[in-house]
């Protein structure tokens, strides 16, 4: 009996086999013929692209072994492209899309292209140190906490303006770090998934060797019901002293198609100041690295739910960054090769005491009140309006919608009882 059953699993799994080799002759000898034309195309474009010198610039010299993996950029499809940079404008060829991979010639030598200087300008400079001063005669910033570790201590505020998404701000002080360190960390998107796990991908897409201004495209994941984010950012950094102004932001930039998954956060402020601070020690000595930084961005949820989350999960991702600048600073110290986004910090435009004055005299410091409950601000109605929102028009599929309902509900519940 035994022997009659195996004899039959036997036929079958050679019948299975027999069947997978066959289709996978079938599938294989009807490949289309679009599929061997574009792989030799997109061979030929890169071909093409690689014969064109790199520009004297900034960064001629700097690791000259990785000449060709320094200056490749990656489209929205994660096909790699080579750059064709211009140094008489100082400006660098944007990824190409898939449709220009049909056609080498979509870069032609004269082709107007835009300026990725002009993307992050002395104007968001201006608007990041009034922040920095409180010279920008925004709403009142209210406390919401105060947090510390051996190394690192943090606190955090928020406002509400009239229009747009709710504003953050905080101040991160490490010990024993220095501006240098700090900033080329928060440059660095090789090394940033192993202290934010948020991160999904990031993937350079035009630079300016002459300011270090970078178009930069992350991808970010949210926790729970949310689905990924897609951001397209300028960055830019400004030096005064070893006072370093860091500017990203959301920027409109055509050369990245927008697609429909994930979804594209156009809204996108994320800006700091980095500078030396003396240690917590108290000895006078300038051994500890400030960073202030205000937030804010338009995630395509309801700001209640957002301040909410944002709220519960805030600490939890901050202290992540201390391990991880520890990190940095022991991988330095091996002597490990600097990535280019860090390289890219390092290229920045000085900044004289002239300008900032030129900004105005000083400005009137916002208040800083205590928040109240959370509870007590936000109405049951609107918690589980909120969820419904969520669950029927924004992500689907993660998470069941009765779950989120009977977590809206819980959190009317807390609202009320406070």
């Amino acid at each position: 009996m035994m022997m009659e059953v195996a004899a039959e699993m036997m036929e079958l799994l050679g019948s299975l086999c027999i069947a997978f080799v066959i289709g996978l002759m079938i599938g294989w000898s009807w490949k289309p013929r679009w599929a061997v034309l574009e792989s030799g195309r997109l061979t030929s474009c890169v071909a093409k692209l690689l014969d064109t010198s790199l520009p004297s610039s900034p960064l001629k010299g700097f690791a000259s072994p990785f000449r060709f993996n320094s200056f490749v950029i990656r489209s929205s499809n994660s096909e790699p492209c080579a750059v064709d940079q211009r140094a008489d404008k100082h400006r660098c060829s944007p990824s190409l899309t898939s449709t220009e991979y049909d056609d080498c010639t979509a870069l032609q030598p004269n082709e107007e292209l835009p300026n990725v200087a002009s993307l992050v300008t002395e104007e968001d400079l201006a608007h990041l140190y009034k922040l920095v001063e409180v010279k920008d005669e925004g709403p009142a910033w209210i406390h919401m906490m105060d947090r510390s570790t051996r190394g690192m201590s943090y606190q955090a505020w928020r406002r509400e303006p009239k229009t747009g998404p709710p504003q953050y701000r905080s101040r991160t002080v490490f010990e024993d770090a220095t501006p240098e360190m700090v900033r080329d960390l928060f440059w660095d998107d090789d090394f940033r998934p192993k202290w934010d796990d948020m991160l999904v991908k990031a993937s350079i897409v035009d630079v300016c060797p002459t300011t270090g201004a970078m178009v930069v495209h992350w991808t970010r994941k949210f926790p729970f019901f949310c689905s990924d984010r897609e951001y397209v950012i300028g960055r830019r950094i400004w030096e005064s002293g070893r006072s370093y102004y860091c500017v990203t932001k959301g920027i409109p930039y055509p050369y990245v198609p927008r697609r429909d998954k994930p979804r594209r956060v156009d809204l996108y402020y994320s800006s700091f100041c980095i500078r030396a601070v003396e240690s917590r020690a108290g000895d006078g000595q300038l051994t500890a690295c400030e960073v202030l930084l205000f937030h804010h961005e338009e995630m395509g949820i309801p700001w209640e739910i957002a301040k909410l989350g944002v709220r519960q999960g805030m600490w939890s991702t901050v202290k992540k960054i201390e391990p991880g600048l520890r990190a940095y600073q022991k991988e330095r110290a091996s002597g490990a090769p600097v990535s280019r986004p860090a390289f890219m910090a390092r290229i920045n435009t000085k900044i004289t005491p002239e300008f900032f004055a030129s900004l105005g005299g000083p400005g009137n410091l916002s208040e800083i009140r205590a928040e109240r409950p959370l509870g007590r601000n936000i109405p049951k109605f609107l918690i589980i309006g909120g969820a419904i929102v969520i669950a029927c028009s924004i992500d689907r599929g993660l998470l069941s919608k009765a779950f989120i309902f009977g977590v809206g509900r819980r959190f009317g519940n807390v609202g009320k009882k406070l």
